[in-house]
């Protein structure tokens, strides 16, 4: 199962199609399975992490199986939407569904490929597809208003609900996504249940023309980076018929390819590490003969949370954890040279676990 989905969307002709079909049909490099498509819009592709490689060579691991994400394609999301236009509430209801949003904006002119709006204004492109979700969301607040309305005057807990979403229906009325409104802990708690569309984090995915990948000044991307600064989000640049080009390669031609046009990496690569990291996930790995596992949690997780995404009987069962840090398990060539140097430590259930951690779960039953 994937272990979050971030969804893509973006104006007609900006190139989201071109990126998601570049999701969908490539294969993650040094894999053993493929980028596989469940529906038509939707892709799981894997987090491509070079140190399963390692350790699995040094387990003789019979498999690798890395951590995933999914790409769901919120097709219908144009001016209008949060009335009905386009595809209207279906859209709505993918995009609440999903953890974060990538927002592909147009970063670069052809005369080939006519914008919607008749010219090229990245900008105000966030801004009609950030007011429709704004909209989504001020329907969402004054719905749910309108019911507590009766509830109030009964029942204090009413009362305490209905001013946070009040708070929140201020922030929207003037122009600003949830995500940038200051909740107490209390308000967070009783807000979640609505699944706020702006309360997502987003990512602003620059698309680029190929000549412009080793440009630093390109006058778009900077107007976007400048709009993302105000409300906290990242921005990352990439061109979407280039990936689209490497996702049709064989994947042992791709490091060559991309070392011709002068990147290390593929945009699509680099998307989802940085998906994985604005949503606060980090990796522990597992590793035997069998296979070698990236398990994925929140930052911030316990030994005892990392267990259960093993299996609940781990959990249950817990005695204590092995942890060795990946540098050191590769430098004393793997668990019992590790254990020899005294870089396995044995932690109990509160122990906070670190991106890399390679543990080995010790449990009763």
């Amino acid at each position: 199962m994937p272990n979050f989905s971030c969804g893509i969307v973006g104006l007609p002709n900006v190139g989201k199609s071109t990126l998601f079909n570049a999701v969908t049909s490539s294969r993650a490099p040094a894999s053993n399975y493929p980028f596989c498509t469940i529906d038509p819009n939707i892709g799981v592709v894997e987090v491509f992490d070079p140190r399963l490689e390692v350790l699995a060579n040094l387990s003789k691991s019979e498999k690798i199986v890395y951590a995933t994400t999914e790409f769901v394609d919120i097709a219908g999301l144009v001016e209008g939407a949060s009335k009905g236009e386009g595809l209207g509430n279906a859209f709505l209801s993918h995009i609440r569904n999903t953890d974060a949003i990538v927002q592909v904006v147009r970063c670069f002119e052809s005369e080939d490929i006519i914008h919607v709006r008749g010219r090229v204004d990245p900008v105000e492109d966030i801004e009609i597809i950030n007011l429709e979700l704004i909209l989504a969301d001020l329907a969402t607040c004054e719905t749910n208003m309108a019911k507590l309305e009766r509830q109030v005057k009964i029942k204090k807990e009413a009362e305490v609900l209905f001013s946070a979403l009040q708070k929140v229906k201020n922030h929207l009325d003037l122009g600003k996504p949830v995500r940038t409104l200051d909740v107490t802990h209390e308000e967070s708690l009783l807000l979640a249940p609505y699944r706020f569309l702006t309360e997502k984090k987003v990512l602003y995915l620059c698309n680029i023309a190929e000549n412009d990948l080793t440009n630093t000044n390109n006058p778009l991307v900077a107007r976007v980076t400048a709009h993302a600064q105000q409300e906290g989000a990242q921005v990352l640049s990439i061109c979407a018929s280039l990936e689209s080009e490497i996702a049709q390669l064989p994947p042992e031609d791709r490091p060559a390819f991309l070392e011709s046009v002068g990147l290390k990496e593929s945009g699509l690569q680099r998307l989802v590490r940085t998906s994985f990291d604005m949503l606060g996930l980090i990796t522990f790995l597992t590793t035997g003969e069998m296979e070698t596992r990236a398990w994925t949690i929140t930052r911030g997780s316990s030994a005892y949370d990392a267990a259960g995404k093993i299996h609940t009987d781990i959990q249950k069962g817990f005695v204590r954890a092995e942890v060795i840090a990946y540098d050191d398990y590769v430098r004393c060539g793997g668990r019992v040279g590790a254990r020899e140097a005294g870089k396995a430590r044995a932690e109990g259930k509160e122990y906070v676990v670190q991106d890399g951690d390679v543990i080995l779960f010790l449990h009763s039953g």
